[in-house]
């Protein structure tokens, strides 16, 4: 039992913002109250948040794996982590190692994250990376919107079977939901092509497209009543002009529940790479108007990083456009891979433009509900540099001096110099906690209500609030501390969510011989057992209709 004292509390989920009241555990839940014998916090002076919560992050896998072995020279450079009776070693860097992951997240006061993209045939290497990332408990999305199998049932119109052919292979991939990364691109890509546009047909079918493809993802996420809706990488990621194709998703999904992942990349004006500007004002505009959407930013900061994605035509783009190292990958009929090393810089126009849209997004879209702070880790920036989002939002003056770097005619480009916005404690805990966990349906995370997991983080109230985010004076994960006084004191394992939607076991018969057919993986090997799942809990398909607030 531990009881936390007179720390300024915030608690979005339960409007409450920045009173000074007491935090209860017992049994690694939050509770009403605790006996005197209770262990006592005394956080007289500092701020009391809901553990942070990563709705869309890249920590493990074979795409991972394949991006470290393509920078050594960055591991070279990266900060160590060496082994203590607390801890292995480890580096960090801008792809840490899966102990550095663990704790790095734990030291920031973050104790959940979502692993937005897993190929079903990887899926067992990847949760045995999850496992081998200690502390934090993970989700993870399973990527469906290039699956060939899915897309033969879709140009046939036969959405019942694929919705439940989709339940199936969530479930053999002990996944928590859909992933959709450039619906029918990444397909083309295997055909040396892309689909930019949501009315392309998709290379090797008559009439299938992206939107088609997104639609029904939709729809089965909704009718399979998954606590996270479809996680939506939209088509034509990265690209000049990219922001009408952004908006035409919008209007595809009608009403449809959708979570757009990292919207940074998806909101851009202009004709060319010459032209390129933010359409940050008319993302958000549509945004705003569809309450059936949520999103993460997929914010960048400027230095070194490397890009990593199923959008395998886009990377190749980006390998033609910077002449770096490039890799590819193809997962049979599932997906595929890109991992190209990058580096955003201050004197580049598009950059530039790319740093302003993330921040825009996040000052333009008003329910900070619906807009969870990301920086599509490893893509835009590495996770553990969230605090300095962090402060960027909280000061205008600060943005001021950012800003004085580029030149009039980058700033012409973006509108950030007109928001004078400032972020409040509050609607940082809900970007970062409490908005991120409802988005993704986990009803015990991100608040600090009777019953949610003792998921905690206390911080030293500071005016260098990303000091402050960086260094919690504690963390409590399951009611235990972790950090005490900026230490970590121990490490144990995370637990792993997953979802099991209902689906007819006959669906075996009809994909045991495809699988005989075009898999290299027989189809009794090709599931994910429960054993192989360290900690696995699996949650129930209860979402029932109603909006996301």
């Amino acid at each position: 039992m531990l009881r936390i004292r007179n720390g300024k509390v915030y608690d979005p989920a339960h409007n409450v913002n920045g009173e000074v009241r007491d935090v209860c555990i017992a049994d690694g839940k939050i509770v009403a109250d605790v006996d005197a014998s209770a262990r006592t916090i005394d956080a007289t002076g500092m701020i009391v948040f809901p553990g942070g919560v990563d709705v869309h992050t890249h920590i493990g896998g074979a795409a991972l794996n394949f991006a470290r072995g393509l920078i050594p020279e960055q591991h070279r450079k990266a900060t160590p982590i060496f082994h203590s009776p607390e801890r292995r070693a480890g580096i960090i860097g801008t792809t840490p190692t899966t102990f550095a992951t663990g704790y790095v997240y734990a030291g920031m006061g973050w104790t959940t994250a979502n692993e937005a993209a897993v190929p079903v045939l990887s899926a067992k290497h990847t949760h045995e990376e999850l496992h081998d990332t200690p502390i934090i408990d993970k989700t993870c999305c399973v990527l469906m919107a290039n699956n060939e199998l899915v897309l033969d049932l879709l140009e046939n119109d036969e959405h019942e079977r694929a919705k439940e052919v989709v339940a199936w292979y969530v479930w053999a991939a002990k996944a928590y939901g859909i992933k959709a990364v450039n619906p029918g691109g990444v397909a083309g890509w295997k055909w040396g092509k892309d689909c930019k546009g949501l009315s392309d047909v998709v290379p090797g079918y008559k009439k299938v497209t992206p939107s088609k493809i997104v639609a029904a993802l939709a729809q089965i996420a909704d009718d399979l009543k998954l606590p996270h809706p479809v996680h939506l990488h939209c088509n034509n990621l990265g690209a000049p002009g990219n922001a009408s194709t952004t908006i035409e998703t919008m209007k595809v999904l009608e009403g449809r529940r959708a979570h757009l992942a990292h919207l940074q990349y998806h909101a851009y004006g202009g004709d060319d790479w010459f032209t390129m500007r933010s359409a940050a004002v008319e993302i958000a505009e549509h945004f705003n108007a569809n309450p059936n959407l949520t999103c993460d930013a997929g914010a960048v900061l400027f230095g070194n990083t490397v890009t990593v994605t199923a959008d395998g035509p886009w990377q190749h783009l980006l390998y033609q456009l910077t002449g770096r190292k490039w890799g590819n990958l193809d997962v049979e009929n599932e997906t595929g891979c890109g991992v190209v090393p990058y580096v955003y810089k201050e004197k580049n126009v598009v950059n530039a433009v790319q740093w302003a849209v993330g921040l825009e997004l996040l000052l333009l879209i008003t329910d900070p509900w619906r807009i969870c702070l990301t920086t599509d880790h490893p893509n835009g920036a590495t996770f553990w540099r969230y605090p300095e989002i962090v402060q960027l939002l909280m000061s205008f003056e600060f943005r001021k001096e950012q800003l004085k770097q580029f030149p009039d005619s980058t700033l012409s480009r973006m509108v950030l110099p007109e928001l004078t916005r400032e972020y409040t404690l509050g609607e940082i805990a809900t970007i970062t906690s409490a908005g991120p966990a409802r988005t993704l349906g986990l009803t015990q995370k991100g608040h600090l209500g009777v019953g949610a997991d003792a998921d905690i983080a206390i911080y030293n109230e500071s005016t260098d609030v990303a000091k402050m985010f960086a260094h919690p004076r504690y963390v409590l994960k399951g009611g235990e501390v972790i950090v005490e006084e900026g230490e970590l004191r121990k490490s144990g394992l995370g637990r792993q969510f997953a979802v099991k939607p209902q689906y007819d076991e006959s669906i075996e018969d009809y994909l045991r011989p495809l699988f005989q057919q075009h898999y290299t993986m027989s189809f009794e090997n090709y599931p994910v057992s429960c054993e192989r799942v360290h900690g696995l809990e699996v949650q129930p398909c209860n979402y029932c209709g109603t909006p996301h607030r």
